[in-house]
């Protein structure tokens, strides 16, 4: 993705490696829109920090951090032996998995590189195997959802109106994005539609990061309230929805989606608007049976209870920032209540309509026949 700083565009990846620093490097996202800012972890416990407090996210973003973050654990080892070797690389794979319990990415990432280390015949050997398949892993994910792009692009028509929900864009994948994908390709064609970015309350990543994303690639686009979509629909002003996954059960096409994408799905399915979900392979859980069975991270209570932001006038208050332009947290909740923060839902597959991978678009009761494509 181009980025146009100080009236020059630059190329970024959201998450790359620097081998001589051995520090996984990240755009700050918690930063976002209003400043951007690359940040290094420089170990493996600061990356899954990076994962945890959501430094990085999205499904893809995740995936090649925490594949990054095992190499980058590995490389960190200094002992003798492989015995020794193997259960430094357990704790670390251990930390980096446990960042972010709903999503599949970072352990399917995880165990391809566990894999391609495997021949190695000695700790240095292992050291640059994992390297190797974390960047390997990285580029894949580019590739796939360079992909979906080409397959997902000819579901957009000029004129359409696209809902999105949350970020499944270049700032969620190693590059491109995948429920974006098919719109920055689409636009490369010569289509012209509009976007309406839910902003995707508590933490408002379709506020923040895609409206970003879409103002930097020059898409038409509006910010709307979470609960105007339906509104949106009833009158005819929205044609398609294409969201992302951080979890789809191969099985059942099931899909884990920030909180608030059942709802849209079922929005969606009322008044016959098309639903798709855009994901790389490396979503896809070919192990899970049921929705049910799915892990749901229970975030810290403040983000319902307040919000993130810049301030634009000195303040006056007792709030956490003064200086204009700082970034601030603001209590909106009443004093004294608490909250409840589940951080995704589970879209039941009668309410999908198509699943956009790179290998092609597929009903979710067509993934387990077609695993063999899929995987």
């Amino acid at each position: 993705m181009n980025v146009t700083l100080h009236g020059r565009a630059r190329h970024y990846r959201t998450v790359a490696y620097d081998s001589e620093l051995n520090a996984v490097m990240l755009v700050e996202q918690r930063l976002l829109p209003h400043e951007f800012k690359i940040v290094a972890a420089r170990d493996f416990e600061q990356t899954a920090a990076a994962i945890r407090d959501m430094v990085v996210r999205g499904a893809g973003a995740i995936g090649a951090t925490a594949a990054y973050g095992l190499a980058q654990g590995a490389s960190a080892y200094a002992g003798g032996g492989l015995p020794g070797f193997q259960k430094h690389v357990e704790r670390v794979y251990q930390t980096l998995k446990s960042a972010r319990p709903t999503a599949v990415d970072p352990v399917n990432a995880m165990n391809r590189v566990r894999a391609a280390m495997e021949p190695g015949q000695t700790v240095a050997e292992r050291q640059g195997l994992a390297v190797a398949a974390a960047e390997e892993f990285a580029a894949e994910d580019v590739r796939d959802c360079e992909a979906i792009g080409r397959h997902g692009a000819k579901l957009i028509r000029d004129g359409m109106n696209v809902l999105t929900h949350c970020n499944a864009g270049w700032l969620a994948f190693v590059d491109v994005g995948s429920a974006t994908a098919p719109l920055y390709a689409a636009q490369a064609r010569g289509k012209a539609f509009h976007v309406f970015c839910d902003e995707t309350r508590p933490r408002s990543q379709g506020a923040t990061l895609t409206a970003w994303e879409l103002a930097h690639q020059k898409i038409s686009h509006q910010v709307i309230a979470d609960n105007a979509a339906g509104h949106l629909m009833q009158r005819g002003k929205i044609d398609l929805v294409i969201v992302g996954s951080d979890r789809t059960l191969g099985r059942t096409g099931e899909v884990a989606n920030k909180i608030g994408t059942y709802t849209k799905a079922v929005l969606a399915r009322r008044h016959r608007i098309p639903f798709y979900v855009a994901i790389p392979l490396s979503t896809i859980d070919w192990n899970l049976k049921s929705g049910f069975d799915i892990p749901i991270e229970e975030r810290n209570e403040d983000e319902v209870l307040g919000a993130w932001g810049v301030s634009l006038a000195p303040s006056r208050g007792r709030g956490r920032g003064s200086r204009s332009g700082s970034r601030v947290y603001v209590r909106v909740a009443n004093p004294g209540s608490r909250g409840l923060n589940p951080g995704f839902d589970v879209t039941p597959a009668g309410l999908i309509t198509g699943i956009i991978t790179p290998v092609g678009i597929f009903k979710p009761g067509e993934l387990w026949p077609h695993r063999r494509e899929l995987t």
